[in-house]
């Protein structure tokens, strides 16, 4: 087991995003060299960075077309290798996002899958075989090339599905194919040799895409668990401390599978819209939102998770619509109060410190449609493009927030009242309690339906820890008997505890020692 996700406090970089240093309007790894001291500042001390290989970037680095090489407008395999080793100077670990559902349509196996001939690579795909027989339940591609048959897709029509064989393979569809057949095989050991090679490259482990959904035709996810629990194997004996972080929504399945975390989706049963990204979220001071059903879920998968398993509540990500869009000023603060003393490790999206904006009414770029307005540039200071790149404007990647009340680093690392130091101070505030790293227990004491606050109790080695959380903008009070003893941290005012009732004020945090 990775030790060092005990404490981890995770930042998502958006490469193309981030940080550009050759003026061509596009983020580069030595860009992400150059903030390493800005993202161990605010706290963080892990990475994840999103698909950087070699991609024709229809769905923005989701298409891989090599997976042992790097999109040459980041840099080379050495400018990488260089992302870790500076990263790991500064006693931080990297997590690269591992894609094994789908690659490119351009992608060298796929090209070989195409052909009539058989190869080593006929059954690298999920392909039908018959022209005129798709897969059920699933896109596909025909049409195509000399070969007869149906090549499945998992998402867009550029990203042909990688067999990882059915469960339970249908004998009237002989092109469906069991798990433990060579193909598949083959295709798992394939991703293996991906893995091995980055991980011999310094990379500390992976953030794998949609880990949830390899093998076809698994309702209860039982082939796709025993496929995970093959590669834990295989890393088990060669790459014991690299850690593995799942896209999956079922913490139960992944932690099965050998998973040290898994994500809880934006889509699905989890409920963590309600959050910050619906109609209503509970985290506006409008009060108008509702956490029961989120907590319900939350507790369900924790219970099955042996309360062993690290679930991760992202601030945002690529997918998601930014925090800032329904929230604003001390929202945003109590928000990571709370995402910053759950259990778990803490994900915070480049730029979601500073509050960047949603931007509206972009075009879609590289496959982004509705997300692109999450991933525009970060912004840095004042100077030209918020000090993202040099280049002009026109040449951006994606547009900048224009804004002229645009947050960013510089003015808000300068200003004490601002987001980014109220999240860094989270951050401290974490690292220096064992109740509040993401293997201290949860009990929640306080999530009903329609009401605020949320309170919960975080314990670990004899420390209990009660946090208090009431983004409404009218007092709130709810039935505990507890002695608030010292405050790690209080925003908005401090709760009191008087005849078995806790009272907390208005737009307020707090975590109180009990």
């Amino acid at each position: 087991m990775s030790k060092w996700l005990d404490n981890a406090v995770f930042y998502e970089i958006y490469p193309q995003s981030f940080n550009d240093t050759n003026a061509d309007g596009i983020g580069d790894f030595q860009g992400i060299i150059e903030k390493l001291d800005y993202i161990k500042e605010l706290g963080c001390n892990a990475i994840w960075i999103n698909p950087c290989f070699l991609s024709p970037f229809g769905d923005a680095g989701y298409d891989v077309a090599d997976y042992c090489r790097v999109a040459p407008r980041y840099g080379t395999n050495e400018d990488l290798k260089r992302v870790f080793e500076e990263a790991h100077k500064r006693d931080m670990h990297v997590l690269l996002d591992l894609v094994p559902g789908h690659t490119s349509v351009e992608h060298p196996w796929f090209k070989e899958s195409m052909k009539a001939d058989r190869n080593e690579f006929t059954d690298r795909y999920v392909w039908t075989n018959n022209v005129w027989e798709a897969p059920e339940g699933m896109g596909s591609l025909r049409g195509i090339s000399e070969r007869d048959g149906a090549c499945a897709i998992n998402f867009f029509s550029n990203q042909p599905a990688l067999n990882y064989g059915f469960y339970q393979p249908d004998p009237e569809k002989p092109w469906q194919q069991s798990f433990d057949d060579e193909g598949p095989q083959a295709t798992l050991a394939a991703m293996e040799d991906v893995m091995r090679f980055w991980l011999n490259m310094g990379c500390d482990g992976f953030r794998v895409d949609m880990a949830g959904s390899l093998v076809k035709n698994d309702q209860e996810g039982k082939g796709t668990i025993r496929l995970w629990q093959q590669v834990r194997k295989f890393l088990d004996a060669e790459f014991p401390d690299a850690a593995m972080v799942s896209e999956w929504g079922e913490p139960d399945k992944s932690l099965q599978g050998g998973f040290h975390m898994d994500f809880l989706l934006h889509f699905g049963p989890s409920h963590y819209n309600d959050l910050f990204r619906c109609d209503e979220p509970f985290f506006s001071k409008r009060g108008k939102g509702d956490i029961s059903e989120f907590v319900e879920t939350y507790k369900t998968n924790y219970n099955k998770t042996a309360q062993k398993g690290l679930i991760c509540i992202p601030s945002g990500n690529h997918d998601m619509d930014r925090l800032a869009r329904r929230l604003q000023g001390d929202e945003l603060k109590i928000a990571f109060a709370f995402l910053l003393s759950m259990p778990g490790a803490p994900f915070i999206y480049y730029g979601d410190e500073i509050g960047m904006r949603y931007v509206e009414g972009l075009k879609s770029v590289e496959g982004g449609y509705n997300r692109t307005g999450s991933r525009s540039p970060m912004q840095w200071d004042d100077s030209t493009n918020a000090g993202f790149s040099s280049a002009p404007a026109s040449d951006l990647y994606i547009t900048m927030d224009p804004g002229k009340d645009r947050p960013t680093a510089k003015a808000q690392m300068a200003d004490p009242d601002s987001l980014y130091h109220e999240v860094k101070k989270l951050i401290e505030i974490r690292q220096s309690s064992k109740a509040l790293l993401s293997r201290g227990t949860i009990e929640f004491v306080y999530a009903e339906k329609n009401q605020y606050p949320l309170a919960y109790v975080r314990e670990a080695e004899g420390e209990k820890v009660l946090v208090i959380i009431n983004p409404s903008d009218k007092e709130q009070s709810f039935p505990y008997s507890a002695e608030l003893k010292d405050a790690l941290y209080t925003i908005g005012g401090k709760a009191e505890s008087k005849d078995g009732t806790i009272t907390i004020p208005a737009q307020s945090a707090g975590f109180y020692h009990i």
